[in-house]
């Protein structure tokens, strides 16, 4: 298979994605001819080790549900690699991958959408809908594929009774267990979370994403691993392992989530922190208000992409793109000033260590 590759050393990373690029081309005139190119993700580095939850945060527009469905293959990639680590130990670059090779591993891989009643055919039964992906990926059929789906429906807790039943019938929530059941029945190794409780209701947002951590413990032994694409820093912090931050298409920190949460490297991650809501009345918002707008993908400025609305911002942010550098181990930051910027992290009504986790 072309898109295999050999590495000899197991660094317990399931995804690596590797100057990931995806550029839009901006047409005009009467021929259509390309007068430009948006840059909706551009050279993105980051990875995903086994039975962990990366998530991506970010303001809309800054590329995160492209680069999901770039990894997943729903959008081809303009360039860069897309490595996954099969159940064999081998490794494919799904970014190389066409027609039958890539069907061949897509049972490895798997989205949840971000609305669950879009995502769902309505025309087709529980049991159909989540049978589709044993039948596509020639995994079982007939009874066989029948008790997977039972066994998988009463995985994320739903009951043999629904299997006759049509996604209209069913509440919000649930719907959405029909799409993590989809995700599941054939175990993938990868699993991206594009939005998938941000269409919920509060109780109901907390119910999938205790689900989605216990089936991470619990699954193939070392467990589901998520990329956890999501806006609400309040739910990533608690699903977590790391977090990446994005910036119009690129990439601008990366750290562990309570090293994050508690003193961001850039300048960006600070704002995002500062804008979350905090429900005590007598406490002083300090929320940083950003200057402009978000720069357009298709005309970004010069040098960092961050600068025209950075507090901190000097000529030579102006002038110089910083790359996205290692600033301590295991932490990431694209900003020139990181070791020196002393920035606030989330303000909080509890201390990290008894902060009251969802139920």
């Amino acid at each position: 298979m072309n898109g295999h590759e050999s590495k000899p050393a197991d660094d317990g990373r399931i995804l690596e994605v590797r100057g990931l690029t995806k550029h839009f081309p901006i047409t005009a005139g009467f021929l259509r001819r390309v007068v430009g190119h948006v840059r909706a993700v551009d050279d993105v580095n980051l990875y995903v080790k086994a039975g962990e939850t990366l998530s991506l945060v970010g303001e809309s527009g800054s590329g995160k549900t492209t680069l999901g469905r770039m990894i997943v293959r729903a959008i081809e990639p303009t360039s860069g690699e897309i490595i996954l680590k099969l159940d064999d130990s081998t490794r494919v670059d799904l970014a190389k991958l066409q027609g039958e090779e890539l069907r061949a591993v897509r049972r490895h891989f798997h989205m949840i959408f971000q609305d669950p009643s879009a995502s769902l055919n309505p025309r087709m039964r529980v049991r159909d809908i989540v049978m589709e992906p044993l039948l596509y990926n020639n995994i079982a059929k007939g009874d066989d594929a029948l008790e997977l789906v039972r066994e998988t429906l009463k995985l994320v807790g739903l009951q043999e009774q629904h299997l006759n039943r049509y996604p209209h019938a069913f509440s919000g929530g649930q719907r959405q267990r029909i799409g993590i059941a989809r995700s599941l029945v054939c175990h993938p190794e990868l699993i991206v979370c594009d939005e998938s409780v941000s269409a919920l209701d509060v109780s109901i947002q907390a119910q999938i994403l205790n689900l989605l951590k216990d089936l991470q413990k619990g699954i193939g032994g070392v467990g589901l691993s998520y990329l956890f694409i999501a806006h609400d820093l309040a739910v990533v912090e608690h699903i977590s392992d790391r977090v990446a931050v994005m910036y119009v298409g690129k990439v601008v920190e990366v750290a562990e989530t309570k090293a994050l949460f508690t003193k961001p490297l850039m300048p960006y991650t600070e704002a995002l922190l500062s804008s979350v809501p905090i429900p005590d009345p007598e406490r002083k918002a300090g929320r940083i208000i950003l200057k402009g707008e978000v720069p357009n993908p298709a005309n970004p400025p010069s040098g960092c992409y961050f600068h025209p609305r950075c507090p901190y911002a000097t000529e030579r942010c102006a002038q110089e793109a910083p790359p996205l550098r290692e600033i301590v181990p295991g932490r990431f930051a694209a900003c020139h000033y990181a070791e020196t910027l002393d920035l606030k992290g989330m303000l909080r009504l509890h201390p990290p260590e008894t902060a009251a986790a969802p139920v």
